[in-house]
């Protein structure tokens, strides 16, 4: 089984046992829905644990993709205005891990996951393997999801032969 269907295979038991179906209706970064998110933070997790196997270093991979699938399981729209959202950043993986707990029954390791994964912003470094991976593959993720479209829109501009900024006053 390959990366890919490993982790749609967990994310479906997780859709049907609880509620991760709901991070489809909430965006995280740019348009990636929190739930398109998890997935690439889960695939990405897999790919760079299987590198790590190559070295000879192995993880519990159930908790490894678990604990990626939740790690945003926070289940609500932190770009609304609402003072509970306030300072998001620093609070979601606890509300994450809290909704996960309630619906889930979790290992060790997938609490670490959840719960240390925006260190160094949240400073509470991972304590074990899957939690680091998780954590770098997050963060590896969302530049992709907040960079790669403004790096289009400037590369399209460049290749229309457009300067990156517009001129002032006809000045050169």
């Amino acid at each position: 089984m390959g990366v890919r269907e490993e982790v749609a295979a967990q994310a479906a038991r997780l859709e049907r046992d609880g509620r991760l179906s709901r991070c489809r209706d909430f965006i995280q970064h740019g348009d990636v829905s929190v739930y398109d998110h998890v997935v690439s933070v889960a695939e990405q997790s897999c790919r760079m644990a299987d590198a790590l196997a190559r070295l000879g270093l192995r993880v519990d991979r159930d908790s490894l993709v678990r604990g990626a699938l939740l790690h945003d399981y926070f289940l609500y729209d932190w770009h609304d205005p609402d003072p509970s959202h306030r300072l998001h950043g620093f609070r979601h993986p606890f509300f994450a891990l809290a909704n996960a707990e309630r619906d889930f029954d979790l290992t060790p390791r997938e609490r670490n996951v959840i719960v240390r994964h925006m260190f160094p912003l949240v400073p509470m470094p991972p304590t074990c393997r899957e939690a680091w991976i998780v954590c770098v593959a997050d963060k590896a993720c969302a530049l992709r999801e907040t960079i790669a479209p403004r790096v289009a829109v400037l590369a399209g501009r460049c290749a229309r032969g457009r300067r990156l900024r517009p001129e002032r006053g006809g000045r050169r």
